[in-house]
């Protein structure tokens, strides 16, 4: 058993048509949280899904009370969802990963290690890619050292949503466009201390890359 010093955790999901996902990531992710032994809650903010997710999310509901669901009117994009879920969250630290399962609810814990150990955003760092070498792994390696350079952060994985923040720190930033892959380098103006955590990079559920919203 791990125990950790924080009163409350959130987990905040943005989804958009992940229905074939959903119960195997709810159920790995309800076995990780209820293994922390600590207050939890689980937010899925579907971003207007036109699939039957939100119907089953809606069912969960009915059964769980660790868990809450936002729908988002119209395709807002995964930064207005995540957004929306941060404004939600209750949490004093508050995790973001997607709902295709390429983030694994066993990774939680390694996160929330550094967070413990003081550190105010662990982000997830994709150390084994499975991208194609050349249409994918090399222009995001490209991509992620151009925004070390700008933003002074020394990240080597900007693109994945998988991190873990202390609550305070979110109150600080305004999301908006595709900001939500900057939220690191723009926490660490405000004195935000981050570090880096090898995370696993797993197959989506459904095949293939995940689309952009």
């Amino acid at each position: 058993m791990i125990s950790w010093y924080f009163p409350m955790l959130s987990i905040v999901i943005p989804i958009h048509n992940e229905e074939p996902s959903l119960l195997p990531l709810y159920d790995r992710l309800t076995a990780v949280l209820e293994s922390l032994q600590k207050p939890y809650e689980i937010l899925f903010v579907d971003d207007a899904s036109t699939d039957r997710s939100f119907e089953l999310l809606a069912n969960l509901v009915e059964t769980d009370e660790h868990l809450k669901v936002i729908r988002l009117r119209r395709n807002f994009g995964q930064t207005a969802a995540l957004s929306a879920g941060f404004h939600e969250a209750e949490g004093d630290v508050i995790i973001a990963m997607d709902g295709d399962l390429q983030h694994a609810p066993e990774d939680i814990p390694a996160l929330l290690r550094k967070i413990e150990e003081g550190y105010d955003i662990a982000s997830g760092w994709r150390k084994e890619r499975l991208d194609n070498a050349v249409t994918r792994k090399i222009p995001s390696r490209i991509a992620n050292w151009l925004m070390a350079k700008a933003s002074h952060v020394d990240l080597r994985d900007f693109g994945t949503t998988f991190k873990a923040y202390r609550a305070e720190i979110l109150k600080d930033v305004n999301l908006y466009g595709e900001l939500h892959r900057f939220i690191p380098a723009l926490a660490s103006f405000y004195g935000a201390r981050i570090a880096e955590v090898p995370i696993r990079n797993l197959p989506r559920a459904n095949g293939g890359s995940s689309p952009r919203r």
